[in-house]
């Protein structure tokens, strides 16, 4: 019998996915990849952490928390993606390198009060629904500048930019038009807020057309390490 090596298969699918990353990219500036590790094995993420893969991104807290401690000789980036409970905001401060899902104000608070000072500030990204869908967490475009004036009156977070994650329509148009509309807003808030330098959008189905657009960050879960059961497809 043939033996898998799961190292091996895990290269060629990082090496497809920065090659197509590149190719959509064209004279652009290359997005980062954030690689969406929620419901993945801590020794999964170790091996594409060893093929140079830094950053990756989690939907639960708890999940992530115990991922963080035993790959903590790594020095991994750790994204919060999911959407956040004020109840855990303390944990994502203290925890997390960027938190992608700010949606609201009440969060602003409890993630200033417990940023360490130790730490350097928490990157922040407005979460937009951009589809207004009722199943998706995200503020509505009208409100992400009232939230970008408070995130910038706090010095323990820094407001990086805005993520989405557009209604999964068959038509690929459609999600090029919500594409759009989020650099549209993207481009909107750099001009009144220096330091907006990322648009996190695009995942393993549609990454390529959210690149076309304008997105500087993409998170890609199922492409990266196989597919996932249907119901934990969300984020990745």
């Amino acid at each position: 019998m043939t033996s898998v090596d799961p190292t091996g298969s895990q290269k060629t699918s990082l090496d497809e996915i920065q090659r197509r990353i590149s190719t959509a990219a064209a004279t652009h500036e290359l997005p980062q990849l954030v690689a969406v590790s929620k419901k993945q094995s801590v020794d999964a993420i170790r091996r594409l952490a060893g093929l140079g893969q830094r950053a990756f991104g989690e939907n639960y807290v708890q999940e992530a928390l115990t991922k963080q401690n035993e790959l903590r000789d790594l020095n991994l980036e750790w994204h919060c993606i999911g959407p956040l409970q004020s109840n855990k905001c303390r944990e994502v401060a203290e925890n997390f390198a960027w938190l992608q899902s700010l949606d609201r104000a009440k969060l602003i608070g409890p993630l200033q009060l417990y940023r360490p000072p130790n730490l350097p500030a928490l990157n922040v990204l407005i979460q937009v629904n951009i589809d207004d869908e009722t199943s998706k967490s995200g503020c509505a475009p009208e409100l992400i500048e009232t939230l970008a004036a408070a995130i910038g009156k706090s010095s323990r977070l820094r407001l990086r930019g805005l993520m989405a994650i557009p209604a999964p329509h068959v038509d690929p148009e459609l999600r090029r038009a919500a594409f759009i509309r989020m650099r549209e807003l993207f481009l909107a808030l750099q001009k009144n807020h220096a330091g907006v330098d990322t648009l996190s959008m695009g995942m393993s189905e549609d990454f390529e057309l959210a690149i076309a657009q304008g997105a500087t960050m993409v998170r890609i879960g199922s492409a990266l390490f196989g597919a996932r059961a249907a119901h934990l497809m969300q984020g990745g």
